[in-house]
């Protein structure tokens, strides 16, 4: 499989093919610092805690996996210099040698059997990156054996989000597994980390900075990035963060408002590249639960096919993207966006706003004055999050459901979807394996533990999608294996079980002097960023 990438500039700065993906020649390296700016903090330094792309995007440059991505998203060898299949159950990793943690220990096979155990931990959020692996073996200090509970077509793609944690300085600091957030715990690795990464973080200042810098024992520094310090801001505020870049205060910024991207690409200073993010935004609802909590109905309608369909007819995914989205984003009608393994652009069937045949279908449920319940949604994750969740307000009110809008910082937001406090909520969900497996695992498979289900915070439960969910794990053949993907795709959108509203177009704008590459994960890379002069 070789993930589709966009990486294509605003129209108002017309550039030639080459430089689609990478804008211009890379300058000398020299001694500088990179100043990155975002919407949201990260949540933990914790590299088997939380599932969270902005924490996984400040990690990556800390801690490092067997393998990793290239700038067109192949795998390669990152820790893991190459591997072979002893048996389809069986594959032996060669690890690097020479690598050593950020406290000049060396990193051998023992961190790695060690970081596994731990991602497995119950407490872990990320089980869906060693999905399958049902034990890592150490063979020498520098060879170790996955050993599979069948075999796994994409595992080297999965595993690129696995991250090593040195053994030694877990045990001496009581962090041998991850805290169990949803109680609010925390461990010495909460805020505090050590890796084998490009990067070291030297201080994490929560809703204000994240400050890192270069490691120079790092094992590739011949593809270093000439940054030797990276300055990660939180800033929530759309207007301060354009004002920040504006004003010089900050280099790159990545959570661009869709209404000042224009502008800033029209601005000599400054360059703006932009490309689709494997994300797809969504409704999502308790489907199992036998009541809905503070609503005025008895029961639970989101056990009916026919509501979770009347929610999403009433939404006009156009306006959206016309009036809110300023045409960064593609209305979606699947929940597996395009450049993932497994998109069918045939099935990717966008539902019209049809609020009388929504009205409909709530009346022949039994709600034909519709009910009233409490209605979750972010307000500094997604692009728009807040904005788009008023306009469904009203979209919802007139079919008759009136949803009482709630909105909170993402820090707060996701403990408490982890707790199954919410019933219905606005969520977002990327595909850091390019594969449809990823989705269909976390979101849409019964919850029995491990990675299955391991993110389905819906009470979500369908014998037949369990079923084709299991076969898409082992089937090997790519053809048989994407006739199961989409049959699972199909019955998600049949059966409205989330209800995706669009795919998310993200524009990222810096400095002129500034050169990266769009990462349709939304994850930069300060390896792939240099700063000129």
């Amino acid at each position: 499989m070789r993930p589709i990438h966009h990486g294509v500039p605003l129209p108002m700065k017309r550039l030639p093919l080459a430089s689609l993906l990478t804008f211009a020649v890379l300058m000398p390296a020299s001694a500088q610092t990179l100043r990155w700016a975002a919407q949201n903090d990260i949540l933990t330094q914790d590299p088997h805690s939380q599932n969270h792309s902005t924490t996984s995007a400040i990690l990556q440059h800390t801690y490092e996996g067997l393998t990793r991505y290239t700038r067109d998203y192949q795998v390669e060898g990152a820790l893991a210099t190459d591997w072979k299949q002893i048996s389809p159950t069986q594959i032996r990793f060669n690890l690097r040698k020479g690598v050593k943690f950020h406290d000049g220990s060396p990193f051998t096979a023992d961190d790695v059997v060690f970081s596994f155990n731990r991602i497995k931990s119950p407490t872990s959020t990320l089980q869906a990156f060693v999905a399958g692996v049902t034990e890592v073996k150490k063979i020498d200090s520098h060879t170790v054996d996955f050993i599979l509970s069948a075999p796994n077509p994409i595992l080297t793609r999965t595993i690129v989000d696995f991250r090593m944690m040195s053994k030694a300085w877990a045990e001496k600091n009581k962090t041998v597994a991850p805290p169990n957030v949803a109680n609010k715990e925390e461990t010495y690795a909460t805020r505090n980390s050590m890796g084998t990464g490009p990067y070291r973080i030297t201080s994490w200042q929560p809703e204000q900075r994240i400050t890192m810098v270069a490691n120079p024992n790092w094992w590739d520094a011949k593809n270093a990035s000439n940054a030797k310090e990276v300055l990660y801001s939180p800033i929530k505020s759309d207007q301060t963060r354009i004002a920040a870049l504006l004003s010089g205060e900050v280099d790159l910024v990545t959570d661009v408002p869709t209404q000042d991207a224009q502008k800033l690409g029209s601005d000599k200073r400054l360059k703006v590249i932009q490309g689709n993010e494997v994300r797809t935004i969504f409704i999502a609802f308790d489907q199992g639960s036998d009541e809905i909590r503070n609503s005025t109905v008895k029961g639970n309608p989101f056990k009916d096919k026919r509501v979770r369909q009347a929610v999403s007819l009433a939404i006009d995914r156009a306006g959206i993207q016309r009036a809110i989205m300023r045409g960064l984003s593609q209305p979606a009608g699947l929940m597996v966006p395009p450049g993932v393994n497994g998109y069918n652009k045939e099935l990717d069937v966008v539902p019209k706003a049809d609020p009388e045949r929504a009205k409909a279908l709530l009346a022949e449920a039994g709600y034909p004055q519709g009910f009233e319940l409490p209605f979750n949604c972010p307000n500094n994750r997604y692009v728009n999050d807040e904005e788009i969740c008023q306009a469904l307000v009203a979209m919802w009110a007139r079919i008759g459901i009136k949803a009482k809008l709630q909105t909170e910082s993402f820090s707060t937001y996701t403990p408490k979807i982890q707790g199954f406090q919410f019933q219905f909520f606005l969520y977002g969900w990327g595909v850091p394996t390019y594969d449809a497996l990823y989705v269909l695992q976390s979101l849409a498979r019964t919850r029995a533990g491990g990675a299955d289900g391991n993110y389905n915070y819906f009470r979500l439960s369908d014998g037949r999608l369990d079923t084709l969910i299991d076969d898409i794990k082992t089937e090997i053949e790519p053809v048989k294996r994407n006739a199961l993907i989409n049959a699972a795709l199909s019955r998600i959108r049949d059966e409205a079980f989330f209800v995706p509203i669009h795919y998310q177009v993200r524009p990222w704008a810096m400095k002129a002097n500034v050169t990266t590459t769009h990462r349709s994960d939304d994850k930069p890379e300060a390896r792939f960023t240099t700063l000129g002069r």
